[in-house]
């Protein structure tokens, strides 16, 4: 065996004991919470986003333009060996070009297992919150959101003008969302945000376009939210983005946080956002389980709230195609790939929770 083809295959095999590893480890969620998201993780995540901060743009996006450009670069290389020399299954170099996407592979599980993707397999944040999963009945559903649309519509009207909504900059989002965690963290300690790092994406029409709201990116820290999004459900997108570089991978747990942290800001338009939001999930769950009940209560929602329902649902068709469709069924395979078994089904999830969070002031009511 030549020696190069020899040291290739060295370190596919100590990259892939690495992975197999990174891999048993995360089976172990409790491990996973004490070691790394409570320890390892809590320090290399503010590390990463004291250096992103710095830079006053999406740093995390133009990381990624460099790996897909490299990405690219390879291919083109290989292409070009291979066709140059016309040795497609022979010579020691041609051989390598099998093993090196393998180690390449290898690297980037590595690296985002380390960065950030063990958070998939810490333990739910509701065992920590005091939230459990009652099961409620579609009485009660329909209870929270009678309980949701009178908070949405007591908060629509103490807004100056009722129909007119703030408009964000990227920094005052993150100091309001400073703001609002630096609240919750008197509740709970795991609410402690320190060095904040949110960011417009670049590319926010091909976001947009795709679908996506905002994202969390690993490799700089970064939370990035798009801009272009209506301007009622920034401070939420904002509150949930933010939870994932606390360590939240889970989306129907980014929810959960991204709810609590709005809804108990001081600030009247975060605290209708966030409501706003999970209004929006509960009453999709109502027409599912019950359309009488969901047309009765749709009667009840003021007439601003269901403009800014109008302009979300027009937002969202103009920029909207069959590559939302597509992504989306990437991102079902990619949740259940890290322990989501329920995939975006599991975005549903919030609303379990918040009539949990909510039950007593229900059952008072």
């Amino acid at each position: 065996m030549a020696p190069e083809i020899r040291i290739k295959l060295k370190q596919t095999v100590i990259l892939f004991a690495t992975a197999l590893l990174i891999f048993l480890f995360g089976m172990s969620s409790n491990a996973v919470e004490f070691l790394y998201s409570d320890g390892f993780y809590k320090f290399s995540a503010v590390a990463q986003r004291l250096i992103s901060s710095v830079f006053p743009f999406a740093l995390g996006d133009f990381m990624y333009l460099a790996l897909v450009g490299y990405v690219l670069y390879s291919i083109y290389r290989a292409v070009k060996k291979l066709v140059t020399t016309k040795k497609y299954f022979g010579g020691k170099s041609n051989k390598t070009l099998l093993i090196q996407p393998v180690n390449f592979m290898l690297i980037l599980y590595i690296v985002f297992k380390l960065l950030w993707g063990l958070n998939y397999s810490r333990p739910s944040i509701t065992g920590r919150l005091g939230i459990n999963d009652e099961k409620y009945t579609t009485k009660d559903l329909v209870a929270l959101g009678d309980f949701l649309i009178k908070r949405v519509n007591k908060i629509k009207v103490s807004l100056p003008g009722q129909q007119a909504n703030k408009t964000y900059t990227s920094a005052e989002l993150a100091a309001g969302s400073k703001k609002a965690y630096d609240k919750m963290v008197k509740l709970n300690p795991f609410f402690n945000y320190r060095s904040p790092a949110l960011k417009p994406v670049l590319f926010s029409w091909l976001i947009t376009k795709i679908g996506i709201e905002g994202y969390y990116c690993p490799p700089s820290g970064e939370a990035n939210i798009n801009m272009r999004l209506p301007e009622f459900t920034l401070p939420f997108v904002a509150c949930h983005e933010i939870s994932h570089q606390l360590g939240i991978a889970r989306e129907d747990e980014a929810n959960l946080i991204g709810y609590m942290v709005s809804t108990n800001s001081t600030d009247p338009y975060f605290q209708y956002s966030g409501n706003y939001n999970i209004l929006r999930s509960v009453l999709f769950e109502i027409r599912m389980k019950s359309p009488e009940d969901f047309e009765v209560l749709y009667k009840k929602i003021n007439a601003g709230t269901l403009d800014d329902f109008r302009k979300e649902r027009e937002f969202w068709m103009k920029y909207n195609g069959d590559m939302s469709a597509y992504m989306n069924v990437a991102l079902d395979k990619f949740l259940k790939i890290n322990n989501q078994v329920k995939g975006t089904d599991s975005y549903q999830d919030i609303v379990l929770w918040v009539f949990n969070l909510h039950r007593k002031e229900l059952q008072n009511n």
